[in-house]
């Protein structure tokens, strides 16, 4: 295993864990009392109370399945399938970063490991 793989391997476990940590944060802090308010109200239909805590999820499983796909290329894929899967799940965990920084005013470790993801993922595919 040469540096650049390293390096890829451990962008796709920064950004998996980070997911995993950001789903149970999401769950807790903002699904269950959003579920809340949507049970009291009963202008909301049930489809949107179905629907809301699977959004507010979709970039947890985006994030997860991306560290996944980079951990696979890492270990198992050519140069050049290793260079796309790093542009797209470097993609994904660049608007990621962005929106944590912005949205949390740079008070969140978040955005922070998902940079670091990046770095690593520029590392691992040049």
């Amino acid at each position: 295993m040469n540096w650049q793989t390293a390096s890829l391997a451990m962008a796709g476990l920064i950004g998996g864990g980070t997911a995993v940590i950001h789903g149970v944060l999401t769950q807790r802090l903002m699904v269950r009392p959003i579920e809340a308010l949507m049970a009291s109200d009963r202008r909301i239909s049930g489809t949107v109370r179905r629907l809301i805590p699977m959004l507010m999820h979709f970039s947890t499983i985006a994030w997860l399945a991306g560290g996944l796909a980079l951990v696979v290329a890492a270990c198992w894929l050519g140069p050049q399938a290793r260079l796309a899967t790093g542009l797209c799940v470097g993609g994904l965990y660049l608007y990621g970063a962005l929106g944590n920084l912005w949205g949390t005013r740079g008070r969140h470790p978040g955005w922070m490991l998902m940079a670091a993801a990046i770095a690593l993922i520029v590392v691992g595919v040049t």
